[in-house]
């Protein structure tokens, strides 16, 4: 039988590649299969995935998580698009999150020997045996929340954020800023041009020195204040 071929978008946090997997193989898990009875909570501190479904947990795995310059995103999202392939880079399975300032997933890896450490550019790598019994076990649409201890979005601190920054915490000010009426729109955690005008409006109208960065002054005056 001939077989048919697909293109699919591979992510890696802002990097994005392309590649060839069977197009059968590329087929998404019907909506029947219970997305909402299913969720994945990924522990980042802790290097653990757990799956439960109904409430209960079902399966716990081993993950590594984005290097300190890559960190792996914060927050609740669902899974949107999947994929097999030979074993590679995402080992043989790849669960595409819908994270709005990146490409990002969970995966196996052909570095087993990352596993338990930080050490990819966002995505969560897993064991290639173990991201087989994941993907065969998460419906897309599936929940995930990804979580990196007591400090929450702001897992790293509160870093001085500029234009071409992305994450958790920048999503974070543009929230403080929707709700103190300096951006308007969305918050999609990229620090684009609107979020930079936005930010020199702030530091203009709350007193600080005129600039387009939002400092940790400039954070804690508008409300992103770590866990303390």
């Amino acid at each position: 039988m001939r077989r048919r071929w697909a293109v699919v978008a591979l992510g890696v946090a802002a990097l994005l590649m392309w590649g060839w997997v069977q197009e059968e193989k590329a087929a998404v898990l019907p909506a029947s299969a219970g997305p909402e009875r299913t969720l994945i909570w990924v522990e980042l501190d802790n290097k653990r995935l757990t799956v439960y479904k109904n409430g209960e947990a079902e399966a716990v795995f081993p993950i590594a998580a984005g290097a300190g310059d890559t960190p792996s995103p914060i927050g609740a999202f669902r899974v949107t698009s999947r994929f097999m392939t030979d074993l590679s880079g995402f080992g043989t399975r790849f669960l595409g999150l819908n994270v709005p300032w990146g490409s990002y997933g969970l995966h196996g890896t052909n570095k087993p020997n990352s596993i338990g450490k930080n050490a990819s550019h966002g995505c969560i790598r897993m064991n290639v045996s173990d991201a087989e019994k994941l993907y065969a076990m998460v419906p897309t649409g599936a929940r995930v929340v990804i979580e990196g201890g007591p400090y929450g979005p702001l897992n790293w601190g509160l870093r001085t954020l500029r234009e071409g920054d992305r994450g958790a915490d920048v999503r974070q000010l543009q929230l403080r800023l929707i709700q103190r009426g300096f951006l308007y729109g969305g918050a999609d955690g990229v620090f684009g041009a609107s979020t930079r005008r936005a930010v020199v409006a702030a530091r203009k109208a709350l007193g600080f020195s005129p600039g387009d960065q939002a400092d940790r002054a400039l954070q804690r005056a508008l409300g992103c204040v770590e866990f303390e």
